[in-house]
């Protein structure tokens, strides 16, 4: 695996925890605002990207490359309403998949076919991830104030 392709995917491994945290942030302002069911919808996701990282740390060992974890940012830790941290997560999904696509692109440039396999199933996944969060927005949005405890109730029962 080249130098540049390693860095790369290291990055995708700070990306991933970054991306954990800001779930579990979430999950903990919705529990903050009595939100259970929200709250236990982005514990999942937290620990979906947490997977990714680990998952992308353990192909980079089977290749004889070195994983690191870089410094995490901050993330926020609070919104307006659940709606607005769902739209933020629906944002920050679009971004995660644009960083895939230039992960693939940097693993064709670097002729490694291995790693543009392995990174596939990423790219079906974000399609998925946006698909999701959207689906929520746009629920969020029709259902107004009424029906946004439902709505919650609904996200609590994510297996």
């Amino acid at each position: 695996m080249t130098e540049r392709l390693q860095k790369a995917l290291n990055e995708q491994i700070t990306a991933e925890l970054w991306s954990a945290n800001l779930y579990l942030s979430m999950s903990f302002y919705l529990k903050r605002e009595g939100y259970d069911g929200f709250a236990h919808w982005m514990e999942k996701q937290y620990h979906e990207e947490v997977n990714h990282a680990i998952a992308i740390a353990h192909y980079m060992i089977n290749r004889n490359a070195i994983p690191k974890i870089e410094k995490l940012d901050v993330v926020p830790q609070s919104w307006g309403n659940p709606q607005e941290a769902f739209e933020d997560a629906y944002k920050h999904e679009r971004h995660v998949s644009q960083l895939i696509d230039l992960l693939v692109k940097v693993a064709s440039e670097e002729k490694d076919n291995a790693t543009q396999d392995f990174l596939w199933r990423f790219v079906r996944e974000q399609v998925e991830e946006e698909a999701s969060t959207l689906n929520i927005v746009e629920k969020m949005r029709k259902a107004g104030e009424a029906g946004i405890l439902f709505l919650d109730a609904q996200l609590g029962k994510r297996a």
